[in-house]
């Protein structure tokens, strides 16, 4: 299963920007790019991130 940005702001109530800028310092995973103008996160990536999330 694959989230768009907007699905995952809405997931962690955050703005899209965040989730961008997040990415770009290396706190959150990069997408997947699954065309020329598509990236999804894969919920695997995510249930990675999330124990990491709640520890820091």
């Amino acid at each position: 299963m694959y989230f768009t940005v907007k699905q995952i702001s809405q997931r962690y109530s955050v703005s899209p920007a965040t989730i961008w800028r997040w990415v770009s310092t290396g706190a959150f995973p990069k997408p997947h790019k699954l065309g020329p103008a598509t990236t999804r996160w894969h919920i695997a990536d995510l249930e990675d991130f999330e124990p990491k999330r709640r520890t820091e």
